[in-house]
């Protein structure tokens, strides 16, 4: 999804430097699109989180009344789930040239779960949509998107070889350890940035000696990511356990 720039006009105007536009009127860059609006709340989102993103807040930022959003939009969760729909349409942009049928399945797999690790790093602000929406939307209901994920991997299992009861049984681990690995990833543990001292950046001082002694111990290991290989370690086991 292509990139906003924003010029001093555009900052005039999302501080409220300029008359508001009407509903109707065209965006500050051009006419209003669905990828616009969506490319425009995941620019928002990267830049101050998923607290600082409204209707009203949005619509600043492309230069139109937040009522011209409804037509792109219709609610503020439907704006969330289209920012879910903008992760996996980067997601597919990353693997466009995977097709059904992959001759090594467990090298596709790989490599869709590392092509996801790198979307969520890209916007770790956004991540936690992956699973709140998920959690509030109905399978049926989800971004056409995310179904063709889900579509892509299940093709992959059952080209594989693989019967529906364990087809389903690693779709839903892979999904599990995809999901899971990227939040322990991207989890906080800085307690104080200004520090340089190891401990007291983790605010370790804060934590009973007596009653963690080993969660004490190990934080500074757990502060750093695993990256791509332990992503990869962890899914070679998985997919081991469940085709051996």
């Amino acid at each position: 999804m292509a990139k906003r720039r924003a010029g001093a006009q555009g900052n005039d105007e999302a501080s409220g430097g300029a008359p508001a536009r009407r509903a109707g009127d065209r965006g500050r860059y051009g006419r209003l699109s669905r990828e616009r609006v969506l490319t425009s709340a995941l620019e928002l989102v990267d830049r101050e989180g998923l607290s600082a993103l409204s209707m009203r807040r949005l619509g600043g930022e492309l230069g139109v009344e937040a009522m011209a959003l409804y037509r792109y939009a219709s609610s503020k969760d439907a704006l969330l789930d289209g920012l879910v729909e903008a992760l996996y349409l980067e997601l597919e942009e990353r693997l466009a040239d995977l097709t059904d049928g992959e001759p090594d399945w467990r090298a596709a797999l790989h490599r869709i779960a590392r092509a996801t690790y790198e979307v969520c790093l890209a916007h770790p602000q956004a991540v936690p949509l992956l699973s709140t929406r998920m959690l509030a939307v109905p399978l049926a209901r989800r971004p056409p998107a995310v179904l063709r994920d889900h579509e892509r991997v299940l093709t992959l299992l059952r080209d594989a070889g693989l019967d529906e009861a364990r087809c389903t049984a690693v779709f839903r681990a892979f999904t599990a350890w995809l999901l899971g690995y990227v939040a322990v990833e991207l989890r906080e543990m800085v307690d104080n940035p200004e520090e340089s001292d190891p401990a007291f950046r983790l605010g370790l001082h804060r934590m009973p000696p007596q009653e963690l002694p080993l969660l004490r111990e190990s934080a500074a290991a757990m502060a750093e990511r695993g990256g791509p290989e332990g992503l990869a370690a962890g899914l070679d086991a998985l997919l081991d356990r469940f085709t051996s």
